[in-house]
């Protein structure tokens, strides 16, 4: 009796399933990412085995080892689930609206220029549906490695020619203490100066952090005394309560420096300068849907630059309705 051909053996949740646990080199991971318990997805993977009479994924202890076929049949289900999110975007062009997901992933620092653009974003093209995660850069980082996200948004882009970016703002860094810091009343403030308080500082791994830290190396000034914060609102808290002096983003203090709450000392060196930019690995083809908003960003590149350049007033209207689109509407 003839086989039933390959086409009639494979399911898309079964190829959904594999995709996730290919990315995450997990069957407990992708069962967290889809939702689903882990014998849900050992099933599904050998459902596929079965239908492709090939092994795709062994364990060896606590180690999974991905095998030729799986490799193979990575390939393949990129190009069909591109195929299928551009035949997506065609049908939605066709009835007059653009559907379909975008999944971000930012560090927390962008989070002061992200929901700028994806306000601009959503007013265009209402119907994509989007989600956010914000996370540190060490968390950054993993996701990116793991493939989670369509694209991810951070400062200090890793060395890696395996990744695209696109830098899309500037991240000036500033020292801010409280008014009436000592160093608000000294005429000619040093780094060394400031070294000599308590230093507010993120975790290690964090782009701030980094960046601080290379550069008070090269000025050869030792950071001695220091105290770990976990976010950025903790440390605006701890030096407006005298605890330490520190380094942040700039667009992080702005409502605080506008407000009289926090100064910022004329150190020489400062603003240290980095650029946020999207980033997502090479080899992963981005969907219709994100190189529309890769379009988007680039073009809105002028307009981010001027308005975070700018003395901080409230925005003027410019046509986003932050109601939901109704049925009547989308019809």
């Amino acid at each position: 009796m003839t086989r039933p051909s390959l086409l009639n053996r494979l399911t898309f949740r079964q190829l959904q399933v594999f995709q996730a646990v290919h990315r995450q080199q997990s069957y407990s991971r992708a069962a967290e990412q889809l939702g689903l318990t882990q014998p849900a997805v050992s099933a599904q993977i050998r459902q596929l085995e079965q239908a492709l009479e090939q092994p795709l994924f062994n364990y060896a202890g606590k180690t999974l080892h991905v095998l030729p076929a799986a490799d193979a049949l990575a390939a393949s289900v990129q190009s069909i689930f591109g195929q299928v999110s551009s035949l997506q975007m065609a049908l939605s062009e066709m009835a007059g609206s653009i559907r379909g997901e975008l999944n971000l992933a930012a560090v927390s620092t962008a989070q002061y220029v992200v929901p700028y653009i994806l306000a601009r974003f959503r007013a265009l093209y209402p119907e994509v549906q989007i989600r956010l995660r914000v996370c540190n850069r060490s968390q950054a980082l993993e996701r990116l490695a793991e493939r989670r996200d369509d694209l991810v948004i951070m400062g200090m882009v890793p060395d890696d020619p395996n990744l695209t970016f696109m830098p899309i703002l500037d991240n000036e860094m500033i020292p801010v203490v409280w008014p009436e810091h000592p160093l608000m009343h000294s005429p000619s403030p040093t780094l060394d100066d400031f070294s000599h308080h308590y230093v507010l500082m993120r975790e290690p791994g964090s782009g701030t952090r980094t960046a601080f830290e290379e550069f008070a190396s090269r000025e050869r000034v030792t950071l001695a005394h220091t105290i770990e914060m976990g976010t950025n609102e903790a440390i605006k808290q701890g030096v407006m309560a005298h605890l330490g002096v520190a380094v942040l983003p700039r667009l992080a203090v702005q409502l605080e420096l506008a407000g009289g709450l926090l100064a910022s000392p004329p150190l020489p060196g400062f603003p240290l300068r980095r650029s946020w930019c999207t980033v997502y690995p090479k080899d992963r083809s981005p969907s219709p849907i994100t190189e529309l908003f890769l379009r988007f960003v680039q073009e809105l590149l002028p307009e981010l630059n001027d308005h975070f350049s700018a003395p901080l007033t409230p925005r003027p209207g410019h046509s986003v309705v932050c109601l939901p689109v109704s049925k009547a509407q989308g019809s």
